[in-house]
């Protein structure tokens, strides 16, 4: 590298002088002609080449002519000479760049290093000069200081290839990254340096900093540290907080860091007047509301933000999509306090000329169009467009939704509305096993075909296998039956219980039968369902029996037929279906034994369910559920195939499945289940300490209660059973892993303990 640059300079130094020994009187050119051309075309040379035929020279000429050449970076050598009346321009081409490989390298990938080699223009194909290779070795150095790495060394070989071009190699020791072993805050008076420091991502050694990496030093991350510092004193009225410097030493070995940051904090300022100004478009009745901020708080620059965020957002609902909202402050340094005024300039309500799909090469582009809340024609609604996004990922057709709008040329108030979509696999084969607490080995074969020849239709079939229930299925589902988004399904399916495995009283069941259900939507998060099915249900006595399984053998004659009606209104707000963090799912079931049923009863359950977030990452769940059931005309109570249970993973954790409230009376008092059931949970959701919001695994901490009763008359709080414990949900590799460790906070003797619960399943 050093030899290449040497020769450049020596060229560069005899410019001036070639020339005139070679040109030593001026002449008129009549011709010129390039010797010593390979890559670079005769095209190029002329058009840099400031002398043209029929030009007067001297060596002033053409001593400006080589510097100009020689600046296109093409050449090693610019020589110009005459030959009569031809001026002959003799150059020596630079070899092109034929390869750039590393080595050593694990922290950057290969990829990133080549992209920005290519930005730097250093890339394969391009002409090599020496001196910015120089360069991009020192910005390959930067990179790596950038991570820390200050001592990463980096060493590149130039090796010559036929056809006059070069491979280059870089050898690269990354080093370990610098260790932080001190942060020093300098010039905090309002707040503990300890405090502070707890707001930064960069840390000194911990318990944990070989896991988290939290002492390992990054410019970036650095960076971010010092802007939370800054958010923190501007939310609390330090308007003239300012990093004033930010000193990194590294020691001599390159192994540890020293940071030290020197702050000014200021004093804290109050909010003085407040007020909505500019052309308002919405009423200031209406824009009150949403200013986060009122005269007398303490100044907070997040909510400043909330604000002019929350004004843009109803201005975009009547169409105003690009209106601005300037929060101006008027510091009154005297009085410590701050003036308010949020300028707003809608600008021009902007509508929609068309609405695009693309990336939907199987589904049809009406099953996208019936879910758009966005129409064509009507202003653009940032909601609308929000909600339009939600309705097409929760198909299920679709692993990703993006909508952008595009504006029209030659318009100033019309957008085109581009929705890019990423189609799922539609049909799916799906074999899993794992085991249950509560249900032993299992064995589960899913044939599902979810947008059937892109009409968003769904056809399934399946077969669930354990050692207390056996189930086959199949159904399908029109989503759109009706244009105004009525659904229809239809399923039919086959049941077999023990319930002996499942550890209840000893009987068996066979249930086959088959159904339709509608589904009606009312509002845009309310649907309610109707439904008809029929189930033809055989019931067996065990081999011994309590008395209370067999007086129903005998009331139900052992097979009997249901006729059953069913009706269930549902509202979900929840942010997302899998692992929710804010909203709430409301469902009222109830069902009924319809005329010419051999048993008369209904059942009716409801529950809800909502999510508190407490801060962006602690999160508060509350559930409560409740079910009443019983017989009527001849039957006296609800039948036994249909009571409900409580206990186990899904109900009160620390208790065995299906144990809680009334058992049989033969000898083993085997749990019967019962006619009311009364659930309630709450579980705070709990950050972890190593994963950034993650969407694969929740650890919880949970408090459980519940029963089940023999009857509404029956209930007594003293029976209800609490416990408490922690859980976790991992949407594993191998499948999902659900585990609780509950521990009872008031059972009783005969109650059935089970700390440890799991399920865990895997696919293939």
């Amino acid at each position: 590298m050093g030899s290449g640059l040497l020769h450049r300079m020596a060229v560069v130094c005899l410019l001036a002088v070639l020339p005139a020994a070679a040109l030593a009187q001026s002449f008129v050119v009549e011709d010129i002609r390039v010797e010593g051309l390979r890559r670079v075309s005769t095209g190029t040379v002329f058009n840099e080449l400031p002398i043209t035929v029929g030009d007067t020279v001297d060596a002033e000429d053409t001593a400006a002519a080589i510097k100009r050449l020689f600046a296109t970076g093409f050449f090693d050598d610019v020589r110009i000479e005459r030959d009569g009346g031809t001026l002959v321009v003799v150059v020596e081409e630079r070899p092109s760049i034929a390869s750039i490989d590393f080595s050593g390298n694990d922290a950057l990938e290969t990829e990133d290093l080549l992209e920005s080699l290519g930005d730097a223009g250093f890339a394969i194909g391009r002409t090599f000069d020496p001196a910015v290779l120089n360069r991009t070795v020192q910005e390959l150095r930067e990179a790596y200081f950038a991570q820390g790495r200050y001592s990463a060394e980096i060493e590149a070989t130039v090796t010559p290839l036929e056809r006059h071009r070069v491979g280059i190699h870089f050898d690269i020791d990354e080093g370990e990254v610098a260790r932080i072993r001190r942060i020093n805050i300098v010039g905090n008076r309002s707040f503990e340096e300890d405090d502070l420091l707890d707001l930064f991502e960069s840390t000194t050694r911990t318990l944990f900093s070989w896991l988290t990496r939290s002492d390992r030093y990054s410019k970036q991350k650095l960076a971010g540290d010092l802007e939370r510092l800054r958010t923190h004193y501007l939310d609390r009225g330090y308007i003239n907080f300012s990093v004033d410097s930010t000193q990194v030493s590294v020691t001599p070995d390159k192994h540890s860091i020293y940071i030290t940051i020197n702050v000014s904090e200021g004093g804290t300022f109050k909010v003085g007047a407040v007020e909505l100004a500019g052309d308002l478009i919405v009423s200031p009745e209406e824009l009150l509301p949403l200013v986060e901020t009122r005269e007398g708080d303490v100044f907070n620059r997040s909510d400043v933000a909330k604000t002019a965020s929350n004004v843009k957002t109803r201005l975009g609902d009547e169409g105003y999509a690009f209106a601005n909202v300037n929060p101006v402050p008027e510091v009154r340094e005297d009085e410590g306090q701050v003036d308010l005024a949020f300028f707003v300039d809608p600008g021009r309500r902007v509508y929609v000329r068309r609405i695009e799909f693309r990336g939907n090469h199987a589904t049809r582009d009406e099953v996208l169009r019936r879910e758009m809340r966005q129409l064509e024609g009507a202003w653009v609604v940032n909601r609308d467009l929000d909600r339009s996004r939600q309705r097409l990922l929760q198909l299920g057709h679709f692993g990703e939704v993006r909508i952008e709008t595009q504006a029209v040329p030659g318009t100033a108030d019309q957008v085109d509305v581009i929705v890019h979509v990423t189609e799922r696999k539609s049909g799916a084969l799906l074999l899993s096993a794992g085991y249950a607490q509560d249900r032993g080995a299992l064995l589960n074969v899913s044939i599902t075909q979810e947008n059937l020849f892109g009409t968003g239709n769904a056809a399934s079939f399946t077969f669930n296998n354990s050692e207390s229930q056996k189930e086959y299925g199949v159904s399908y589902t029109n989503p759109y039956f009706r244009p105004e988004g009525i659904s229809r399904r239809l399923f039919a399916r086959h049941e077999e219980t023990d319930g002996l495995e499942l550890r209840i009283s000893d009987y068996s069941t066979e249930i086959t039968g088959t159904g339709v259900d509608f589904g009606i939507p009312f509002t845009e998060y309310d649907r309610f369902h109707v439904g008809l099915s029929a189930e033809l249900i055989d019931f067996a006595p065990g081999e011994n029996p309590s008395p209370e399984v067999e007086e129903f053998a005998k009331e139900s004659g052992g097979d009997y037929l249901e006729l059953l009606g069913t009706a269930r209104w549902s509202r979900d707000s929840r942010d997302r279906r899998i692992l929710p963090t804010e909203g709430s799912y409301a469902t009222a079931l109830a069902e009924v034994a319809l005329p010419g049923s051999e048993l008369g009863y209904y059942r009716t359950r409801l529950s809800y369910q909502r999510f508190f977030p407490i801060t962006e990452e602690w999160i508060l769940m509350t559930e409560a559920e409740a079910g009443y059931g019983d017989g009527y005309g001849s039957t006296d109570s609800l039948p036994l195939t249909s009571h409900f249970f409580a206990g186990g993973a899904r109900s009160v954790r620390g208790f065995r499945a299906n144990s809680l409230g009334p058992r049989d009376d033969g000898g083993k008092g085997r749990p019967i289940g019962g006619d009311f059931l009364t659930l309630g949970r709450a579980e705070l959701i709990v950050p972890l300490p190593f994963v950034d919001k993650s969407t694969q695994f929740r650890l919880t901490g949970f408090l459980d209660a519940g029963s089940v009763f023999e009857s509404l008359d029956d209930f007594e709080g003293d029976e209800i059973r609490y416990s408490t414990g922690f859980s976790t949900i991992w949407f594993a590799g191998i499948g999902v892993i659900t585990t609780s460790w509950g521990f009872p906070l008031n059972d009783e003797e005969g109650d059935d303990i089970q700390r440890f619960q799991f399920t865990i399943g895997t696919t293939f």
